[in-house]
């Protein structure tokens, strides 16, 4: 039988890419549910070229839209509207795999449905991670789900390791950064970076907050936190390295003094196929990597002065309670309002750190509590935006 995909996010990167990677194996994989935040047209789009059984957009406006625009087309894609369609079509009997693929905390409640409903879930949205942690480490345990990374640093760390784990002697996971558009510029010029320059990355293609974040170095913040509780080791065993060439995607250094390196073209659709096909391997339709055309492969410490963001999530990994919450929340806020306009390049670590330094962040046991907390978090994130200006 084919195996039957959910994509949560279909029209943003990851989900674009998604599909192209299924669209080339129609022999083992069907469209089973897509979903977006409020972009139509471009889940139309998508709905009539995969057959998709259930459509689901959160802006109930735009989901009336696509209804309408299908009907009109003679599709029989079924379209929902509203956030808790989300987790209905994410948790669905029918589905076998749920790609999470929702930039931000928007994207917990849906993954944490798929993996309560045991569901092969392939993770792309870090934040349920780093959101939730231990919680949704907990879920999968108890439900018997099936976690796959699809980050491409996880999921290298994930083909570099033995089947037995991280006790099987390994010594330490290395995780690269491309280091950003930034990895040269002084403070002076740090302070006057535009959107329009932090959402060109120079080796991968992302959407725009996640591009933001890989310039400040929290994207690398979170993958950190959530390779913590992926690969259940402590903050001390991992590393960050920068490697510019974006090469080398990740590495895992044995005690024997062995460091295994998966690598390859900076291609998102090398993971996914990695996640979609495991234990086998597909083709994804990335280019193949040439070494004779490789100039050089450097790598360098990360500079915490310059781009604080990646210390500040080492700091909430290592305080424990929902401090990686916080984090995660406040960072979200000052990106969006970087991107607005609202806010200063380097205004997104400083509003990170003062909402770490006030909020207050205990130890949770359910979800909406956590979620709570975010939502104190992200009020007062925005309350220190408003105070700073632009």
């Amino acid at each position: 039988m084919k195996q039957r995909i959910t994509v949560l996010g279909a029209t943003g990167s990851i989900g674009q890419q998604t599909l192209d990677v299924v669209a080339r194996h129609p022999e083992r994989y069907e469209i089973f549910a897509l979903t977006a935040s409020s972009s139509w047209e471009s889940l139309a789009g998508q709905c009539l070229a995969t057959g998709a059984r259930f459509a689901v957009l959160v802006d109930e406006a735009a989901a009336d839209q696509l209804r309408n625009h299908l009907r009109a087309a003679g599709s029989d894609t079924e379209v929902l509207g509203g956030v808790e369609a989300l987790s209905f079509v994410a948790a669905h009997d029918q589905a076998d795999t749920v790609v999470a693929a929702i930039v931000g905390a928007a994207g917990v409640r849906p993954t944490l449905a798929a993996v309560k409903a045991a569901k092969r879930v392939l993770l792309a949205n870090k934040e349920a991670l780093v959101v939730t942690g231990a919680l949704f480490m907990d879920a999968v345990r108890d439900s018997g789900a099936t976690l796959l990374p699809l980050d491409s640093e996880h999921n290298a760390i994930f083909q570099c390791l033995p089947v037995e784990g991280v006790n099987a002697g390994v010594e330490r996971l290395l995780l690269t950064a491309s280091g950003g558009p930034f990895r040269e510029f002084g403070p002076e010029q740090l302070q006057a970076v535009t959107p329009a320059q932090a959402v060109k990355h120079p080796n991968w293609d992302m959407g725009p907050k996640i591009s933001v974040d890989s310039a400040t170095l929290m994207n690398k913040g979170l993958e950190f936190i959530e390779a913590c509780w992926l690969f259940d080791v402590p903050p001390e065993r991992i590393e960050v390295v920068v490697h510019p060439e974006s090469v080398v995607h990740s590495m895992v250094a044995y005690r024997d003094g062995s460091v295994l390196a998966q690598m390859g073209t900076p291609d998102m659709r090398t993971p996914i196929a990695c996640g979609l096909s495991w234990p086998e391997r597909v083709e994804s339709g990335a280019q193949r990597l040439d070494f004779s055309r490789l100039a050089g492969l450097h790598f360098e410490l990360p500079d915490t002065d310059r781009f604080p963001c990646l210390g500040l999530a080492r700091a909430a990994m290592e305080t424990g309670g929902t401090a990686t919450a916080v984090l995660n929340a406040a960072n979200e806020e000052a990106v969006a309002a970087f991107l607005a306009g609202e806010l200063d390049f380097m205004g997104i670590p400083a509003v990170v750190e003062q909402t770490l330094t006030r909020q207050s962040a205990p130890a949770c046991s359910d979800v909406d509590d956590v979620m709570n907390i975010d939502r104190q978090a992200r009020e007062l994130a925005c309350r220190l935006i408003k105070e700073r200006g632009c």
